[in-house]
């Protein structure tokens, strides 16, 4: 049974703009070059709306999703305040072998703390790029207070976490900054503007870049939708409770969004400023993975749930209605990782 939040006030509210400056630092990366945002009638014609485009992150910086984004610019600014640092963090995948590969990047060594369950092929990945994994006997809320914990131990670590808790929240806001990048280049590639925006959401901190990036002074305020496993819904459950929820999480095919606990940084952004939140199921998260493939685009489950989730929001009158779509709507779903993420 999918799980639904709207917010009447959310298009109003405005955040600061950003310096934009992760977006000049990685430009200046070896093998940069924008994503496609790619049209699909197919998929327009489908939900009743003027357009439908995928921004498509399956080939980023070498890497077959978004979060290199957020880890490379955030690795560069630890270690222009801690030269020489060992990098550590935890993951359910993308994030870890992103940061694993950024410090081979700058010739650190790197550390990565995974939950028991992450599948063994995922660790691999990670391994290959260079870092030491550690497995936890928990879940993934469980590894990244493994993380922290290593990293306090010693003044030669640091922590590249991409989510917030009181006490640490600068590394995970240089993390939303690199993701601004990826929505900068829709800004450039899209001719006009978009009428709703739907995310992926873990712990927030996409979804976070998202609003903020929408939400600046300016004279179209799009519809931003956030798309959660049914088995992890934090986001929704934190949106509808009005104050952040941890959430107990079960497996599921969306191992990118297996989180618990909503960013403590993202919190007060999507409380705000989000416009609605959605649960989608394992089938309906696969199915839309199927979809993409056949029209030629490579997701994972995790990147497939926008799709999904605007289908359980669109196929609604009520939460159609509660987005504020007209049938000449633009619709961008992120397609945050390839089929091999």
């Amino acid at each position: 049974m999918t799980s639904w939040f709207a917010s009447a006030q959310a298009r109003s509210w405005t955040s600061v703009a950003s310096a934009g400056v992760a977006h000049d630092f990685h430009r200046s990366l070896p093998g940069y070059e924008p994503t496609a945002l790619v049209d699909l009638p197919a998929l327009a014609a489908e939900l009743g709306v003027g357009r439908v485009l995928v921004k498509d992150e399956s080939r980023r910086l070498g890497l077959p999703a978004f979060k290199v984004l957020g880890a490379s610019w955030a690795c560069r600014q630890v270690l222009r305040r801690h030269p020489g640092a060992d990098l550590v963090t935890a993951t359910e995948g993308n994030h870890g072998r992103a940061v694993a590969r950024m410090a081979k990047h700058f010739g650190v060594a790197s550390t990565v703390f995974v939950p028991r369950a992450m599948p063994e092929t995922t660790g691999e990945r990670i391994a290959a790029e260079g870092a030491g994994i550690v497995r936890v006997d928990g879940d993934y809320d469980a590894a990244v207070r493994a993380a922290a914990g290593y990293a306090e131990g010693a003044a030669d670590r640091a922590l590249v976490q991409d989510t917030a808790w009181e006490g640490y929240t600068e590394v995970p806001a240089w993390i939303v900054e690199g993701y601004q990048t990826l929505l900068r280049e829709v800004d450039d590639q899209l001719d006009g503007h978009p009428d709703l925006v739907a995310v992926p959401a873990g712990v927030g901190s996409l979804a976070e870049a998202v609003v903020r990036h929408y939400r600046r002074p300016r004279t179209h305020h799009p519809a931003v939708l956030a798309v959660e496993p049914d088995t992890a819904a934090c986001v929704l459950a934190s949106l509808t409770g009005g104050h952040p929820v941890t959430v107990g999480t079960a497996d599921t095919v969306m191992a990118g969004l297996n989180c618990g606990t909503i960013s403590g940084a993202a919190w007060p952004v999507l409380r705000d400023g989000c416009d609605a939140a959605v649960t989608v199921s394992d089938a309906e998260a696969l199915r839309a993975v199927e979809d993409l493939a056949r029209l030629g685009i490579s997701s994972g489950p995790s990147g497939a749930a926008p799709l999904a989730g605007v289908r359980a929001a669109l196929g609604d009158p009520a939460r159609r209605a509660a987005l504020g779509l007209r049938d000449d709507a633009v619709v961008v779903l992120l397609n945050t990782e390839g089929n091999q993420a």
